[in-house]
């Protein structure tokens, strides 16, 4: 999870306002369906990331905290939601991404900034 803290100076006009505001944006993507709790999202984002960095979904999965299984079966539902897969699986070398994947995610991460930053500005123009 991502905390953004608005600066305190922002809230010098209002004495009576002691914390910043916190916030945080979970952006959830899918082609197929409707069900958004198993959506592409942060987790997904996460696990990926891992992948990409590792170049193997056991060591992104011990990275994280997850089960290997679990970690399986997100990218299933994720791959079929999106309609379209998101790793290549090289045994014995490994795992990496496709090239699908690879641009997804960067989308997905450019949403997710664009977001928070969209969330940022109203916040430093409002009242609060």
């Amino acid at each position: 999870m991502i905390i953004f803290l608005v600066d305190r100076s922002f809230f010098e006009r209002d004495d009576s306002v002691k914390e910043p505001i916190k916030y945080h944006i979970h952006i959830r993507l899918l082609r197929k369906g409707d069900d958004f709790k198993t959506a592409f999202g942060p987790g997904t984002a996460c696990l990926l990331k891992g992948i990409e960095r590792t170049g193997s979904i056991n060591q992104a999965t011990k990275d994280m905290g997850m089960a290997y299984s679990k970690a399986w079966k997100v990218l299933r539902v994720a791959e079929e939601q999106l309609g379209f897969p998101l790793i290549e699986r090289n045994v014995p070398s490994g795992s990496s991404l496709t090239e699908q994947g690879r641009k997804f995610l960067a989308m997905y991460d450019q949403m997710q900034e664009a977001a928070n930053q969209a969330v940022q500005e109203v916040l430093e123009k409002s009242d609060f």
